[in-house]
This record gives structure tokens, C-alpha cells and sequence, in this order.
């Protein structure tokens, strides 16, 4: 039995330090860079998952008792799903390695405590190995668990078990069945609607080139599947205000079929972001004056 203090870990606990840095498509290129000084850990995943967070609290503790060996950079697959398909994300969480700026995977799926320490502890012996002696600067504001900070942690919800387990092997269509089955037994669970919304927004987007549906919805502005299409990508590259004006302007230019198929996506769309948020609200507004 080993009777010794974990001298990095009650450093941790006492400064509060935090090598974890929650990482968007605009950060990722900088972010990956910073592997010339130290290694990077990327971690794909699922925020607030029950099926992830046996690997996300892991990987931040043994980030954290680390003490800038390396810097954890989490990216939340469901915000950000172009990062993914960049990686071929099949499963989450996925873990990589960036060293000196070359790419080497870890695992995917679920892992215990040990394991990923041997993983860590293999790559910091790379990274000394490639002459990388920097450490990661500690991140203000990080994370010290899966929650966000000064985040609390959720109940889990067993409602939302096999959700989450599609989701973790990587199963999208999977999980939107599970969340259509919720949704058949009570169509008024909010939860299970906005888990439906972004499953089907991340499903619908892993079809599409950015660039090409773009292109093609400012090109042909009566093509409602044009304009549909433009509005995830919209969603996705961070730009609600953007694609919800879209599908407003939308309902207004349509009529019958046409016009309930855009609100219905409009409303879709609102579902994914969360209650009360100012670009939800606004967007209701306007398509309440385009409807009446």
C-alpha cells in the first residue's frame, strides 16, 4: 500500500489551478499550436453526459495534478461538429495526443482512471523524449471537474440512459430514436426535445460542405431546401442570429406546405440553444410579425 501524499494534488486543491481549456473552432488552430511548446490532449466529447464523465473527470483531474505537463483542450462535439468530422470522430469521447505538431490517437470510449493515467504519463515521455521541456500555462477561469466552473453538477436523469449510450459508441441515429421514443410518451418533455434538435442538427450537417450550401442558398433564394440547409451550417459555425433570420425571411416569401416546413425547422432550431437566450427570443418576435 503506497502511504504517500499526493504532493501535486493537494497543490491543485490549494491554488485552485487549472490546465483545462474548453476549446471552439475559433481557438482549435491556436490552441493545437501550442504542441511545439508542450503536449496537447484533445479530448472530444459530450458536455454534461452521464455516459463521458467517468472519462472527462479523469482526464481533467490527472490534467490538473499534472500541473501544466500538458494542457487538456476539451472540444464539445455537439457545438462544434465540423471539428469532428475534420478528425473523424466516430465515438466520444475521443482522445488525442498533439506533439510537437504531430497528431497520435489515444482511445475512444470509455476507460478507467489507470489506464488513462498510463496513457498521459506514456505521452509525457514522448514529448521528453522530442525535446519539449514547457509547461502549460495555467488557464483562468478552468475547469477543476466535467461542470464548467462554478457550474453544479446535474442529477442524472436515467430518462436519458440509452440517449447517451447511442451517443457515446457514436450512434446518431440511434440516440434520435431514443429522444423520438421520449418523445412519444410526453410530448411536452423540453429536455428530451432539445436533445432530439441538436442529434438531428448534427446528423443533418455531417451531409453538407459549408462553403457549397452557402454558395448555393445566396444563389437561389426560393430554394427552400437551399435555405433549410444554409441554416444548420449557420447553427453550427456559430451564427443563430444569422440562420434564424434566414428562416424568417423564409416564412415570409412562402406559403402552405413550403411555409410551415421553415417554421417547423425554425422552431427546431430554437431548441438547440438554451432557454431565454436573447437570439431565441428575438427570432420568436420576428416570426411571430412574419406569421401574422
Amino acid at each position: 500500500m503506497n502511504d504517500r501524499l499526493d504532493l501535486s494534488a493537494l497543490a491543485t486543491q490549494a491554488n485552485g489551478a487549472s490546465y483545462v481549456r474548453d476549446v471552439g473552432e475559433a481557438e482549435f488552430e491556436a490552441v493545437a499550436a501550442l504542441s511545439m511548446q508542450h503536449p496537447v490532449i484533445l479530448e472530444l466529447t459530450l458536455d454534461n453526459q452521464p455516459g463521458t464523465k467517468d472519462v472527462d473527470d479523469a482526464l481533467i483531474e490527472l490534467t490538473n495534478q499534472a500541473e501544466g505537463r500538458w494542457l487538456l483542450a476539451r472540444v464539445d462535439v455537439a457545438a462544434n461538429p465540423r471539428i469532428a468530422q475534420a478528425l473523424g470522430v466516430q465515438a466520444v469521447p475521443t482522445v488525442l495526443a498533439f506533439i510537437a505538431g504531430q497528431v497520435a490517437p489515444l482511445f475512444q470510449g470509455t476507460r478507467d482512471r489507470a489506464d488513462i493515467k498510463k496513457l498521459l504519463d506514456q505521452v509525457t515521455q514522448v514529448a521528453v523524449g522530442n525535446g519539449l521541456a514547457g509547461r502549460a500555462k495555467p488557464v483562468p477561469g478552468g475547469r477543476t471537474s466535467s461542470q464548467p466552473a462554478g457550474g453544479t453538477e446535474p442529477a442524472i436523469d436515467p430518462r436519458f440512459g440509452p440517449a447517451d449510450a447511442a451517443l457515446t459508441r457514436g450512434d446518431l441515429a440511434s440516440a434520435l430514436a431514443e429522444f423520438d421514443k421520449l418523445l412519444v410518451a410526453n410530448p411536452r418533455d423540453a429536455e428530451a426535445a432539445a436533445g432530439k434538435a441538436q442529434v438531428g442538427l448534427l446528423l443533418r450537417v455531417q451531409k453538407l460542405d459549408p462553403t457549397t450550401v452557402l454558395i448555393k442558398a445566396g444563389a437561389m433564394l426560393d430554394d427552400l431546401d437551399a435555405q433549410l440547409d444554409a441554416a444548420d451550417v449557420e447553427m453550427v459555425q456559430g451564427n443563430p442570429e444569422a440562420a434564424f433570420a434566414r428562416l424568417v425571411d423564409a416564412v415570409r416569401r412562402t406559403s402552405d406546405k413550403a411555409r410551415e416546413r421553415a417554421r417547423v425547422r425554425l422552431v427546431e432550431l430554437f431548441a438547440t440553444l438554451p432557454p431565454g437566450d436573447p437570439a431565441v427570443a428575438k427570432a420568436r418576435r420576428n416570426l411571430t410579425t412574419a406569421l401574422f
